[in-house]
């Protein structure tokens, strides 16, 4: 991975598109696509989803515009119609998918499992350790492990003030299912983290969206650079914690791979220091983000223009250091 740049904080209004863009979307038609699931079955609630990707495939330029960008870079072609509708569908089965994890209706599903051994130690070490995910399939489905393991608990820690209606939605719609929250933006939110840890839990964070002038490092990802935050890896480094990288892969059907694989851990002593043990988790963070982009390219569900003001980041950022005084010596 090339073009690494801590950013120092400053205004990114691009940066968060994500947070500011209006939902596109029903209430109405979601609390149908709610009922439909829970009183009469995932095989007929599938059947609006086309209806569901269809509304966001039509009512959604900018998302249009964004996806099209993504699919080319990762496929490596200019996407058809099909493959961005395909991207779309893969989407809303998995806002579909989220209702029935969360009630833990794991029967309906084929799910396979990469690197359950390493949660498996890492949970009979009873020291809880982060989990980093990102808007790349389903998040939800760290809680598939819990089936097999009882006792194993992940508290979410995200900025409520975010949520979206959809999640707000399902929240509702299973009372006392929905996973501990912590909420960011608060004084008091390190330290609810930090006690989640000391009873063994896992802390789930997403780890692949900016937001406003929070610090960020500028990695190549997907060829091009990208902005991705820093503050989950510094949380883990201040804390002394292991990271392990989370996702659950929708396959089609009702199959999902969901993958745990370690990329940081920082229990132990780095050798070059913490600040560059966190830009080596990110860098790593990045890149095995990017191989399940290339393996499983319609999970990707960050639909806004994610890669908009990073080069001028990394430019400045190379600009600044270049003239500093010893640069290049």
């Amino acid at each position: 991975m090339t073009g690494r740049h801590e950013t120092s904080p400053a205004p990114r209004a691009s940066a968060a598109q994500w947070a500011l863009a209006r939902e596109r979307g029903s209430a109405t038609l979601l609390r149908i696509m709610i009922f439909v699931a829970l009183h009469m079955g995932r095989p007929l609630a599938r059947c609006m989803l086309y209806l569901i990707a269809a509304y966001f495939f039509a009512f959604a330029p900018g998302a249009r515009r964004s996806s099209r960008q993504y699919l080319r870079r990762v496929l490596g072609h200019e996407p058809t119609a099909r493959e961005r509708f395909r991207q779309v569908s893969a989407f809303a089965s998995t806002i579909l998918d989220r209702l029935y994890f969360m009630r833990a209706r794991y029967e309906l599903f084929d799910i396979s499992i990469e690197g359950e051994p390493l949660m498996e130690e890492t949970f009979a070490r009873g020291r809880g350790a982060f989990l980093v995910g990102a808007h790349l399939g389903s998040f939800e489905l760290m809680s598939a492990l819990g089936r097999r393991r009882p006792g194993l608990s992940v508290a979410m820690a995200m900025y409520e003030h975010n949520a979206n209606r959809v999640a707000t939605l399902l929240r509702a719609a299973s009372p006392g299912c929905a996973p501990e929250i912590i909420a960011l933006g608060h004084l008091e939110a390190m330290l609810r983290i930090n006690d989640c840890l000391e009873q063994g839990k896992f802390v789930g964070i997403l780890a692949d969206r900016t937001l406003g002038d929070a610090p960020a490092q500028v990695v190549s990802f997907l060829g091009r650079p990208a902005l991705f935050p820093s503050g989950p890896m510094r949380a883990a480094a201040a804390l002394k914690r292991p990271v392990i990288f989370m996702t659950g892969l929708y396959r089609g059907g009702n199959r999902y791979h969901v993958v745990f694989r370690q990329i940081a851990d920082f229990s132990r002593p780095a050798p070059g220091g913490r600040e560059a043990a966190v830009r080596a988790g990110i860098v790593r963070y990045v890149a095995v983000l990017e191989e399940y982009c290339h393996s499983d390219p319609y999970n990707w569900f960050n639909f806004y223009d994610f890669w908009h003001g990073a080069d001028a980041t990394a430019g400045a950022s190379a600009g600044a250091s270049a003239s500093a005084p010893g640069a290049g010596a």
